[in-house]
């Protein structure tokens, strides 16, 4: 059975969360989490080209083949749903311009796909991934949420494939 390598991003310019997960079948594997963290002192488009690059590099090393993305929320302050909105871009651009798949998932539907409920607190997160990915280690945060990415894209994609299995 083959695997699917699968990084989850949490969008952010001051942390940056990132996951890798293997997939196959319906095991999970923790490949490696990090955070990215753009200097907070730059002009806005250095920090943006600082995690974008990051990014690249992080797939360039782990080389997944499938990419989720935390969709957006509105927050009580526009400038910054805005800068949200333009991480957000930069993590789209560097999945896609590595030739991945994006699925874009609201924080919502992740917590309830990871957790059960949608309500979730970030420490319940942590706590899950580190229930489905032994060893993984992952404290609550911007990494945790970048893994439970992962695994939300990863019930998408397994169903995506055992729809085309059943068609063939």
């Amino acid at each position: 059975m083959e695997s699917t390598r699968i990084i989850g991003l949490d969008p952010s310019l001051v942390a940056c969360g990132w996951g890798v997960i293997e997939v196959q079948g319906s095991k999970l594997r923790h490949i490696a989490h990090g955070v990215i963290r753009p200097p907070r002192k730059e002009p806005l488009p250095s920090r943006l080209s600082f995690l974008h690059l990051a990014l690249i590099e992080v797939m360039s090393l782990y080389q997944p083949q499938e990419a989720g993305v935390e969709d957006m929320f509105m927050k009580d302050n526009a400038m910054s749903a805005l800068k949200l909105g333009q991480a957000r871009a930069a993590c789209i651009l560097a999945a896609t311009g590595q030739g991945l798949n994006v699925g874009e998932y609201a924080p919502r539907l992740v917590k309830k796909s990871v957790v059960g409920t949608g309500t979730a607190d970030k420490a319940q997160v942590a706590h899950m991934m580190n229930i489905l990915l032994p060893g993984c280690g992952v404290k609550a945060g911007d990494a945790a949420d970048a893994l439970a990415i992962a695994v939300c894209h990863s019930h998408r994609v397994g169903s995506a494939n055992s729809i085309l299995r059943r068609a063939v």
